[in-house]
């Protein structure tokens, strides 16, 4: 038993043939998904997923690279869009200084607006955290420290100390197919270093497919083979991946259990 807490069903890739994605998700052992918002003005299309299928959540927020385009954005809307009953979770947002496909600026104040929706609201904030572990650090520290806040650093490429603040401020860490690739040793030591109780699988489809599937479409039936790795890498069985990751994910993302 599996949940892909992060994908991305309305991407192109997926959407083209989403029931057979949903289908060999299923047959893969695959429970549940979270079908994760880039763009808050195409919510009404991710939430309509989430209604269609039963399996599927969703999430409302504006991804870091849309940061300026979605300024006009404010905490009151993502608040009253994430009343749906399909909708567990703010995000994704954050900063992503790898691409800097948008002004810095304009991702951290859409990253403080998408925290204090999550205080707010008490959703988990889905964050993307590229190539800005110190930034990302000071600001986690920041927001905390003037009121907690449930999150997730999904899709982990960050180093140690920027998982141990994550951690330290009640914070999870999600690991996708990243982790099965050669050069991840950074990510594999913060996958034997993260308690039982704070870790989350995901595939981040279409993106980013593990080992044996590296370089086809990603898709969540594949979070099996990155759950499998991380069962390899902790000393323990799929199985209890399995019973870990899913405890966590409704731990995290609460609402799933009555929506």
């Amino acid at each position: 038993m599996l949940i892909d807490s992060h994908c991305h069903l309305d991407f192109p890739e997926l959407a083209a043939d989403r029931d057979g994605v949903l289908a060999r998700a299923r047959d893969a052992g695959i429970d549940g998904m979270v079908t994760i918002c880039t763009w808050v003005d195409k919510f009404d299309s991710i939430r309509a997923i989430s209604e269609e299928h039963a399996e599927v959540w969703c999430s409302v927020g504006t991804h870091p690279h849309n940061a300026d385009q979605e300024l006009h954005i404010e905490t009151a809307d993502l608040v009253r869009l994430s009343a749906h009953p399909r909708c567990i979770a703010i995000g994704e947002a954050g900063i992503d200084f790898f691409y800097d496909n948008a002004p810095r600026a304009a991702q951290e104040t859409g990253l403080r607006r998408h925290i204090a929706a999550a205080r707010i609201t008490g959703l988990p904030l889905v964050i993307h955290s590229r190539s800005a572990d110190e930034e990302m650090g000071q600001i986690l520290e920041e927001e905390v420290g003037q009121g907690p806040f449930p999150f997730v650093l999904h899709c982990y490429t960050g180093g140690l100390d920027l998982a141990r603040t994550a951690l330290a401020l009640g914070g999870y860490i999600s690991f996708s197919g990243i982790i099965t690739f050669k050069n991840a040793e950074t990510i594999r030591e913060v996958c034997r270093m993260v308690p039982a109780d704070r870790y989350l699988v995901e595939t981040d489809a279409p993106y980013l497919a593990p080992v044996p599937h590296r370089g086809q479409s990603n898709e969540p039936a594949f979070v099996r083979h990155t759950a499998e790795t991380v069962a390899a890498i902790r000393g323990v069985s799929l199985a209890e991946v399995g019973v870990e990751t899913t405890a966590n994910f409704y731990r995290l993302f609460r609402k799933a259990q009555s929506s």
